[in-house]
């Protein structure tokens, strides 16, 4: 008979050849038993080549199924599973283990909480609808007037490439949550909700953009933005948040889109 090599395992996950043990430290909260969110560390072997998202996965598959967390294409598209790793905002199934290792073989400690500014609902998800809510104020469709036409819209490409970074956007609300004046006031649009307005007001075909800029002209619209670049720098499509967000305050400043 032929033996059998015995998988080699660390806190009952299996551990391939070639990976390292890692330590990831995640923020819990179970709102029926817990009266404030606490931290708990798992032992987790992980590949180089590994994502965030493959750890939490074998946390929850062989160590504690009761770890809740939102994902699901996992491959960066839908931005379900957006959090706090090592306190940035990213999304976890883009995020390799090789990016977060200690440097001269110290022990690795990956930290992963839900984003701010929206409440926890449980462990790693937060309740979206007031991100949603914002987005939906900001009429993030195409508004025209008048009889429709009996062929499609032309659109040069010129004027297609003027909004075509602010049509990348995903809904991760990374950006938002990562907005300081977001955290201290919810009340503000944010930033993803003025992306997806800045994406029609500057789309020729639109004729809803005075509608949009006067939305955006409010006590907690544009002008709460202070500028810092923490919405661009958690931004996983790349998109140039904060640019957006200074063209929409020159369009309300010289009424010119």
């Amino acid at each position: 008979m032929t033996a059998v090599a015995e998988q080699k395992t660390v806190n009952g996950i299996p551990a391939p050849e070639g990976s390292v043990t890692i330590t990831v430290k995640i923020q819990r909260f179970n709102p029926e038993v817990d009266d404030a969110p606490h931290w708990e560390s798992y032992e987790v072997p992980a590949l180089p080549t590994d994502r965030v998202l493959n750890l939490l996965f074998n946390i929850k598959n062989y160590v504690d199924g009761t770890l809740s967390f939102r994902r699901s294409c996992a491959h960066g598209i839908c931005g379900s599973d957006a959090m706090q790793i090592n306190g940035i905002n990213r999304l976890a199934c883009k995020v390799l283990v090789k990016d977060l290792l200690a440097k001269e073989g110290k022990e690795t400690t990956v930290t992963v909480a839900p984003i701010k500014g929206l409440p926890t609902l449980k462990d790693l998800y937060v309740d979206m609808e007031p991100f949603f809510e914002a987005y939906r104020a900001v009429k993030p469709y195409l508004i025209t007037y008048g009889n429709e036409p009996t062929r499609e819209r032309i659109q040069s490409a010129a004027d297609r490439e003027r909004f075509d970074d602010t049509t990348k956007c995903i809904l991760c609300a990374a950006c938002t949550s990562s907005c300081p004046v977001y955290w201290n006031d919810g009340s503000y649009f944010g930033p993803a909700a003025i992306v997806n307005a800045h994406r029609f007001i500057f789309d020729s075909r639109d004729e809803g953009s005075e509608e949009r800029l006067d939305i955006l002209n409010d006590a907690e619209g544009v002008w709460r933005c202070r500028t810092t670049f923490n919405c661009t720098d958690a931004c996983p499509r790349g998109i140039q948040v904060t640019k957006a967000i200074q063209e929409v305050k020159r369009a309300l400043l010289f009424k010119r889109v």
